[in-house]
């Protein structure tokens, strides 16, 4: 006959299975709070999908997963050079005059040489440098540090001012020459690399993005359509390279816009486009040749369309002619606005400056024309600017 558990019995195997269940679960907890993977049972992502391969490296090149210049920087800082000038002092005859320094002092003398720093780049294997023109004007010792570590003289084949452009040539064969690339290509918010020679601390990348394009009437220069950029260029930086993420030359640093005398992040830079045709202009000729019409352009505003009775629709009014000049000869009066230069479109004083400054002198081009509300197209025979004259 089955007997009946006792009170005493069914207690004590309560507080076995208890004790096991909290066991169990205190185990759980510390198995789900330190090896969480020991519990999870579902198909790992592995076994489901094959792994993703990191990108292949770009041409800027990439450094455990980042995004690397190195390439650009070690192509473009092999055809930069840091430029030394000096410029002797100036000894006047009188300066030697005891009478002359008692009245006088030192006062319009520089009885101490003067030096500067600044930055170029190799463009030619036959040792052409390209750099700015206030880097080297006026000096009369220009001495190049390569970036193997040599020293050499330079001379000066041409200056350009009014684009502050200069070409130097160094007696050295082989150098390592930058390639040239596509300012027209660039647009806003490409990076670029400026390399230069900063403060003279030696050669030095700082990296940005275009900031902008066209820019001019900064009161730089008298040609003005520069490529604006956030990389850091500081005094040094002159004539140094402005490159794209190849390496290749879009643009010579020239100015910065600052209040401390270093970067604000808002630094200047001539095209290529610019300093190719006046490189090969000085290599060739030994000087920039610029076509001249002799006219007073302004931009065609609301209030010139109203005065000369013009529809303000394109273009860059006429508010002055030169008695004689090319553009008197060709026909053109004051409150004609002048819409295209050989088939290019003008629509800025600027624009019209540069498309003008192209036409080759002596040679015929056409001018389209807007008088009132009819164009016409006229023929026009420029002359060779002038760097002294005011009228374009």
């Amino acid at each position: 006959m089955p007997q009946r558990m006792s009170p005493y019995r069914m207690k004590k195997l309560w507080i076995l299975f208890s004790q096991a269940v909290t066991l169990l679960l205190a185990a759980y907890f510390i198995v789900a709070t330190l090896k969480p993977q020991w519990l999870d049972r579902r198909p790992r992502l592995a076994s489901v999908v094959p792994i993703l391969e990191a990108p292949a490296s770009t041409e800027a090149g990439s450094t455990s997963g980042r995004v690397s210049f190195r390439q650009a920087a070690q192509v473009a800082s092999a055809a930069v050079v840091s430029i030394s000038t000096s410029k002797a002092p100036d000894r006047r005859a009188q300066s030697d005059d005891p009478w002359f320094r008692f009245f006088f002092g030192d006062q319009g003398t520089r009885s101490q040489p003067q030096s500067g720093l600044g930055s170029g780049v190799v463009v030619s294997p036959a040792g052409f440098i390209l750099t700015n023109n206030h880097v080297i004007e006026g000096a009369d010792d220009i001495e190049v540090a390569l970036n193997d570590g040599r020293v050499v003289k330079a001379t000066v084949m041409g200056t350009d001012p009014e684009t502050d452009l200069a070409v130097l040539r160094v007696a050295l064969e082989g150098l390592t020459a930058i390639t040239l690339g596509d300012s027209d290509a660039l647009q806003v918010g490409d990076p670029v690399l400026a390399v230069g020679n900063p403060f003279g601390v030696g050669k030095t990348v700082t990296s940005g993005i275009v900031s902008a394009l066209g820019r001019s009437q900064l009161g730089i220069n008298t040609f003005e359509n520069f490529i604006q950029t956030d990389a850091a260029i500081n005094p040094g930086n002159s004539g140094g390279a402005l490159v794209d993420v190849n390496g290749h030359l879009v643009g010579i640093n020239t100015a910065i816009y600052s209040r401390s005398g270093g970067s604000m992040g808002i630094g200047f830079a001539i095209p290529t486009s610019t300093a190719r045709a006046v490189m090969e202009s000085i290599v060739q000729d030994g000087k920039v040749t610029r076509g001249w019409i002799g006219v007073e352009p302004q931009e065609l505003n609301a209030e010139l369309a109203e005065t000369f009775g013009v529809p303000q629709t394109g273009g860059v009014i006429i508010t002055g002619v030169l008695q004689n000049g090319p553009a008197a000869q060709a026909g053109i009066r004051p409150g004609d606005v002048i819409v295209q230069v050989q088939g290019q479109a003008v629509s800025s004083v600027p624009q019209l400056l540069s498309a003008v400054a192209a036409l080759k002198p002596g040679v015929e081009a056409t001018l389209t024309v807007r008088r009132r509300s009819q164009e016409s197209t006229l023929s026009v025979v420029p002359a060779q600017r002038n760097p002294v004259r005011t009228p374009q």
